[in-house]
């Protein structure tokens, strides 16, 4: 029953997420609205951790189960892809390296704010 009530909660957050995605004209996917309201949600106090930790630690869990469709769906166009395999692959390795040098430069900001704040 208490992963029920969890799964209930994120997916009312998601669900809000949704809501906003539908009301703000802007190009940001829904999911990214849900994320950001949960973050709130948890930083704020708002919604306790211990109210969706053991759902939240579930669904980490079965990730991996998750990339099996879009797995599937990149072999089914695999003949399409193959013409531009090379250009996709340095795109997606640029933007790997870009995405990781800018949430540890995130991550470092937040945590010289934090320890700022502290004192």
């Amino acid at each position: 029953m208490r992963l029920i009530k969890q799964f209930g909660i994120i997916l009312a957050v998601t669900f809000i997420g949704e809501l906003l995605h539908y009301i703000i004209p802007l190009p940001i996917p829904a999911s990214i609205y849900g994320l950001v309201l949960m973050l709130i949600a948890l930083k704020s106090r708002l919604i306790p951790l211990h109210k969706v930790k053991d759902a939240g630690s579930f669904l980490l869990e079965i990730m991996p189960m998750m990339f099996i469709p879009a797995t599937v769906g990149l072999m089914v166009s695999w003949n399409s892809l193959r013409s531009i395999l090379f250009p996709v692959l340095i795109i997606t390795f640029i933007t790997t390296i870009v995405v990781m040098a800018v949430t540890g430069c995130i991550t470092q900001l937040i945590i010289r704010l934090e320890k700022r704040n502290s004192k």
